[in-house]
């Protein structure tokens, strides 16, 4: 632990038990909007359900965002060594990575309006919606925390002994690769099964 550490009685940085505890909050947010989804999953209103669903495009996007992980944690382990080259190269990746997710998300979002599934169509459309949208405002926000990181790291106010700063967005990020997989299982890939 660095001098600058603010331990807990339990041994562990304080940032670190915050950023831990708000996770765990976000965790119980989502658990809610599954809860939701799966109650709704059969009230289409007589509109669109899952059958508009692109399993291959969304399987593609999820692979991407996926793959984030991989180059996040390839950044948090350059700033580990000191290398901060390296790791404005890997959050640079990361934060591609979830723009190319976003971007599919919103061509989905408007393939499906386009197909009649709008907002207000049914419950199944509204808690849709809700759930994936608010997935995707999270990852709009942690593209948001990488490039500023990438930012503070050029001007130096990241330093090479500072790699807490990247440890921690890299858990909210991997939080959010991780909450995709339930969503990605939950909305496509269960309702696939149990039609086919």
């Amino acid at each position: 632990m660095t001098a600058d550490a603010q331990a807990t009685t339990l041994g562990l940085d304080h940032r670190k038990l915050a950023m831990w505890t708000f996770l765990g909050s976000e965790f119980l947010f989502f658990g809610a909007f599954v809860a939701a989804y799966l109650l709704y999953v059969t009230t289409t209103a007589g509109g669109p359900g899952v059958e508009i669903f692109d399993i291959p495009f969304t399987s593609i996007s999820s692979f991407v965002l996926l793959m984030s992980s991989l180059t996040m944690v390839l950044a948090h382990n350059a700033h580990r060594q000191g290398d901060l080259r390296r790791m404005r190269m890997w959050i640079l990746a990361t934060a591609g990575q979830g723009a190319v997710f976003l971007g599919g998300q919103v061509f989905e979002f408007t393939t499906f309006y386009n197909e009649g599934l709008v907002f207000t169509q049914s419950p199944f459309a509204s808690s849709f919606y809700v759930l994936t949208g608010f997935h995707g405002v999270h990852v709009f926000v942690g593209i948001l925390l990488l490039m500023s990181l990438y930012a503070l790291s050029l001007t130096g106010k990241v330093k090479r002994d500072q790699d807490l700063k990247t440890e921690m967005i890299g858990l909210y990020w991997h939080f959010v690769d991780i909450i995709w997989v339930v969503i990605f299982a939950v909305v496509y890939l269960i309702p696939e099964i149990a039609v086919g």
